[in-house]
């Protein structure tokens, strides 16, 4: 047993002795370049497609681990070319990362590796909930049409560079002008991530599928998103005032700013954690964008 913990630790020397600042700073940089573009390519769906190729290549181990011959022959081909399967999935991708290193995105992007407010703060969620609950109360009385997106797990990038950057704290009166009738912005959506409305004025998908005639844009446009991704749309609609919420592509309509409130929080704000528990679940949402 000994002689065995010997070897180990000889081995480990071995590995270090060999070790020189060279590559350490290979390391550093392929880490570098790994987070670069996982930044650049969070705001969009291929991260989603990363992690279907991830789960594949997964499979692909599996099945050679089982000796599955005919499973292996399939998956040997699409491996075999999988440089040309990545070209064409990340056209567009490959294309934004040169952009964006041509652009200086990566001294942005090394700037928030130390940038130290990474965890958000459970309180700017609350605070941004409590404000679109009275802001959507008041629309209702006044017949104001809105269409409020609050951002999950999945990102939603394309969406948001289809509207204008607005990166401001929630409250009621923003969330009131913004919507106001002929407000440059108020016919698009609003989009909310982490407790701020990051763009406004942003166009949706609409829905395929066939919905009720009474229906406007609005909530085409909100059980649109929701098919897409996870987010939760809030809409007041212009012609009756009623709120509806919008999740996972079904409409629940004709709700009290109240059940909003309860609906929000329960989506947002985990009920039955710790404080510490919560910022630690916000912190690895956040790492996931």
């Amino acid at each position: 047993m000994l002689q065995r913990i010997t070897e180990f630790f000889n081995k480990i020397l071995s590995v270090f002795s060999t070790f020189s600042i060279t590559d350490f700073f290979d390391i550093v940089l392929v880490a570098i370049i790994i987070y670069i573009c996982m930044r650049i390519i969070r705001e969009t769906r291929a991260l989603q497609l990363l992690k279907g190729l991830a789960f594949l290549g997964v499979v692909y181990a599996l099945v050679n681990l089982l000796h599955m011959e005919a499973s292996s022959i399939i998956f040997k081909s699409i491996f075999s070319n999988i440089l040309i399967i990545v070209v064409i999935l990340f056209g567009p991708e490959i294309r934004s990362i040169l952009e964006q290193l041509g652009l200086g995105a990566t001294t942005k992007s090394i700037k928030t590796i130390i940038h130290p407010g990474v965890a958000v703060e459970i309180a700017e969620i609350s605070e941004a909930i409590e404000a679109v609950c009275k802001a959507c109360s008041e629309m209702s009385d006044q017949k104001i049409g809105a269409l409020i997106c609050f951002e999950k797990d999945t990102p939603i990038g394309e969406v948001i560079k289809t509207g204008t950057e607005v990166n401001a704290k929630v409250s009621r009166q923003l969330v009131e002008n913004i919507f106001f009738p002929k407000s440059p912005l108020h016919d698009g959506a609003m989009i909310i991530r982490d407790g701020k409305i990051l763009a406004a004025g942003c166009i949706l998908p609409l829905t395929k599928k066939t919905v009720s005639s009474a229906l406007g844009t609005r909530h085409r446009a909100g059980i649109g998103i929701t098919e897409e991704s996870d987010a939760i749309v809030v809409i007041v609609s212009e012609e009756t005032g009623a709120i509806s919420v919008v999740k996972n592509g079904v409409l629940e309509r004709d709700i009290s700013d109240g059940d909003l409130r309860d609906i929000l929080n329960s989506e947002f704000i985990l009920s039955g954690s710790s404080s510490d528990d919560k910022i630690i679940s916000r912190l690895v949402r956040r790492m996931k964008k």
